[in-house]
């Protein structure tokens, strides 16, 4: 067992304790207590007096491409797109992660826990996200949630990889009816399924692509949306409202202007990442005003580094700048903590520091929020997987 005493424990589900305590036993918060006396007595108990540092749940950044667009190699660790067919449904993003990326040792030293990593943009529909803790001896064993969701892009680069081949798509609207395409060709399917039931010789051939459409059209995990421009977001929406799906915003560059059309469903956005340059056109509009923007209208909003292109360590400089630009202080840290946890499903387990949950935890020198602030511990599953060799 193990106790962190004296710290300023931010939980991220309402109270925060000003040199409080916290007990893990195992993989598990076993207890928190606003005293800094832990709520154990236990022989094997470990005691870390944190006196003046900053408690939090660990981060989590729900876009990256971690593991899958390795750093320092080109093509022997880029497994981000397949752009062989403009229609990928069935690629698993499982399939392509390599937990010796370094990128994972970096998202573990900038308190980062927990990441959704996933297929890239190329495709129309990518293939299926997968999330995962950012430490393990193998990429099966770091998964929490496996599918999270169905990638598919839409804007610039689907039209921009395929019209460079004379290929479908090289049009918006080209993009757009692949995508009802393949979720009407994946409802027929799921309607052959069901008489399949009834009647055994009815039984359709396996297809492995439609297959993995079935838990998208069934509601049971999102479409994940890539979109930066404003007409883009809203056109996601549109066929999510015809299909009746669960869909997550990607991006949302411009989504600062249509924050209503998100509000009015519900729709949750992952914002970013606005420290970038604009590398095409529809980032022309990048600001660090957009996660605010969305949140005060009631949006429920995370922070995304889409690692590689931010390094994933920089999460919570990312939302420090959102801060800059008028994002209020406390959503600016549920947007890297209990709001990514509860867009991804999996506040279950990560997110807040609550009694039950997964032992992810983060110390650091002062505020989140502060550019000067360090890493000190990070415990991954009730382990303490680094520490600051300068304490």
């Amino acid at each position: 067992m193990l106790a962190l005493i004296n710290g300023k424990i931010m939980t991220m589900a309402g109270p925060v304790y000003k040199g409080g305590s916290i007990v893990v036993k195992e993989e598990k918060i076993a207890a928190l207590s606003p005293d800094s006396s832990p709520a154990s007595a236990a022989s094997d108990l470990q005691v870390i007096d944190v006196s003046g540092k900053y408690i939090l749940p660990g981060f989590i950044d729900a876009h990256t491409h971690l593991g899958i667009y390795e750093e320092i190699y080109r093509i022997e660790g880029d497994d981000t797109n397949e752009t062989s067919d403009p229609i990928t449904p069935h690629l698993r993003a499982l399939d392509a992660v390599n937990m010796e990326d370094v990128g994972f040792d970096d998202a573990v030293r900038g308190g980062v826990t927990t990441v959704m990593t996933g297929p890239g943009s190329a495709n129309v529909i990518g293939g299926l996200s997968v999330v995962m803790k950012t430490r393990a001896k193998t990429a099966d064993q770091a998964v929490i949630k496996n599918p999270a969701g169905l990638k598919a892009a839409l804007g610039e680069n689907p039209k921009r990889v395929y019209g460079d081949r004379k290929k479908t798509p090289t049009t918006r609207m080209a993009t757009a009816a692949l995508l009802r395409e393949t979720l009407a060709a994946a409802q027929n399917y799921a309607d052959k399924l069901q008489r399949r039931k009834e009647d055994p010789d009815k039984k359709p051939d396996r297809d492995l692509k439609l297959e993995a459409m079935l838990p998208v059209i069934g509601g049971e995990i999102p479409l994940l949306i890539h979109a930066h421009r404003a007409d883009d977001i809203v056109t996601g929406l549109r066929i999510a409202d015809e299909f009746h799906l669960k869909v997550i915003i990607q991006h949302g560059t411009e989504a600062h202007k249509i924050p209503e059309e998100l509000a009015l469903r519900g729709t949750p956005a992952v914002i970013g990442p606005s420290l970038s340059s604009r590398a095409k056109v529809e980032l022309k509009d990048r600001s660090f005003k957009t996660a605010g923007v969305l949140a005060q209208a009631g949006v429920k909003v995370a922070i995304m580094t889409d690692h590689p292109v931010v390094p994933v360590q920089y999460l919570p400089l990312l939302a420090a700048l959102n801060v800059k630009e008028g994002m209020d202080e406390e959503e600016a840290l549920r947007a890297i903590t209990i709001n990514p946890a509860q867009i991804l499903g999996i506040a279950d387990r990560v997110g807040s520091l609550e009694a039950g949950k997964d032992a992810d935890i983060v110390v650091l020198s002062g505020s989140p929020l502060d550019w000067r602030t360090k890493v000190e511990l990070v415990l991954i599953n009730g382990k303490i997987v680094y520490r600051d060799p300068a304490i």
